[in-house]
């Protein structure tokens, strides 16, 4: 049985999908993206046929820094999935214990979340997920760079 919870009505987060039978699911719980944060496993083997687009991110559980173009990417995807008002979300790892959590705090972040909401909002739903220092700074740095591009693309900072 695959093993999700919603943070929010649009956007889960949970462990390994794994089968075609559990993708299935995935997509008649509304899915309709995944952010597969395993190194481990590609989801888009089980996709076909099901509707649900998926992102590899391919992350290793390394307890390092990660780097910000890896949460542009997964931003960007879960942002543009989101402006579909019928457009749901699933970020996942393996056991969905840090890798997806990780990234639906920085999609949290972006969404307009501030950092103890979003950690806490995660926390609620998902017991399990954890969340290392370098985890949660990879993170925060990101959206650091994140806010000055989007202040940089509405012209704020910039008179002259």
């Amino acid at each position: 049985m695959v093993d999700f919870q919603f943070v929010t009505e649009r956007v889960a987060v949970g462990g390994a999908i794994n089968t075609l039978d559990n993708m299935r699911r995935v997509a008649e719980a509304g899915i309709t993206h995944v952010i597969d944060m395993q190194l481990e496993f590609d989801d888009r083997s089980i996709a076909d046929g099901t509707g649900v687009q998926v992102l590899w991110m391919e992350c290793p559980d390394d307890f390092l820094p990660k780097p910000n173009e890896m949460f542009w990417e997964g931003a960007l995807f879960a942002m543009a999935a989101l402006e579909d008002p019928q457009g749901r979300i699933l970020i996942h790892c393996a056991a969905g214990i840090h890798r997806g959590p990780m990234m639906t705090f920085a999609i949290l972040r972006v969404m307009g979340y501030g950092r103890e909401d979003a950690l806490s909002m995660i926390s609620s739903a998902r017991p399990q997920a954890e969340f290392p220092d370098v985890y949660v700074e990879s993170v925060e740095d990101f959206v650091r760079e994140y806010l000055a591009a989007e202040q940089e693309e509405q012209g704020i900072g910039n008179r002259e």
